[in-house]
């Protein structure tokens, strides 16, 4: 690409012709900012032909934005760039008119691409039970949270259900770190961390609504935060695309860090999932 400044900004193939690398370019020079290529929806295991992705490429300004000025966090010092050490991770909901598969972006606070989040094992009778209906809210759900690269590092299922939701967090080789289990079903929601059978935190809705949340440990301490942000009317009128920030305020060991980041990456799926609208 010639980089004159009429090109307009976004994210382009990598200068330097780094392999399936996405560079972004803000009008008038390169910026820091990289991107991991696409890759065919065949092999991400997410997506479907029948779908309407109405999706736009990461802007890392919009992700500054939604951090500092929609959920309110400030800048705070950086992590180790993964999934698993930053303080701070955007889930941002890919936008689709008709979604069959649940998919999601993370980025760190600066808008630096750490990952996603991809819903797989989905049949092709149960895509078209959820174009016809909204009856798949009540069945299994299973996501793949991916780095950078593309590589697995959590399975986390929702099993089919009635009213409540569970979670069930395992890593990528099938090892069991605990499970996110909803407590109430009416008034402020609340899930409960559970390792080995006993409770070592919890999410708690600061709201019937259930937009925003506190997650804390087995003292009933606050260690992190989930504040859902404004996608903007279309998007909340005719799309369920979500967008939420995670912010940790300390450091974690696993499992509660695991089940931290995880519970961040499903309370979408587990929660929200089924609703539309301005509600």
């Amino acid at each position: 690409m010639t980089t004159h400044s009429n090109t307009p900004a976004g994210w382009y193939a990598d200068p330097q012709g780094t392999p399936n690398l996405l560079r972004y370019w803000d009008g008038t020079q390169w910026t820091e900012h990289t991107n991991p290529g696409q890759v065919p929806q065949q092999q991400q295991g997410g997506g479907s032909a029948w779908e309407l992705n109405v999706s736009r490429p990461p802007d890392p300004s919009k992700v500054q934005h939604q951090v500092q000025q929609q959920a309110g966090v400030s800048p705070t010092a950086y992590g180790g760039g993964t999934l698993f050490t930053e303080p701070v991770l955007v889930v941002n909901q890919k936008a689709k008119l008709i979604e069959l598969v649940n998919e999601y972006s993370v980025f760190d606070q600066n808008g630096r691409t750490l990952g996603s989040v991809v819903e797989v094992g989905q049949s092709t009778a149960k895509k078209v039970l959820r174009f016809v209906s909204s009856v798949d809210q009540f069945l299994t759900h299973k996501l793949e949270v991916r780095d950078a690269q593309g590589q697995p590092h959590l399975v986390l299922t929702r099993p089919a259900k009635f009213i409540k939701s569970k979670v069930l967090v395992h890593r990528a080789n099938g090892e069991p770190l605990g499970e996110i289990v909803q407590q109430n079903a009416f008034g402020k929601i609340k899930f409960g961390f559970m390792y080995n059978g006993q409770q070592i935190g919890a999410i708690k809705a600061e709201n019937w609504r259930a937009w925003n949340f506190a997650i804390v440990d087995h003292t009933d301490t606050e260690i992190a935060r989930i504040t859902k942000t404004w996608e903007g009317l279309a998007k909340t009128m005719f799309t369920t695309a979500d967008n939420y920030v995670l912010q940790i305020h300390r450091q974690l060991a696993d499992p509660l860090l695991s089940m931290v980041v995880a519970s961040a990456l499903t309370v979408d799926t587990a929660l929200k999932q089924d609703s539309r609208g301005l509600g």
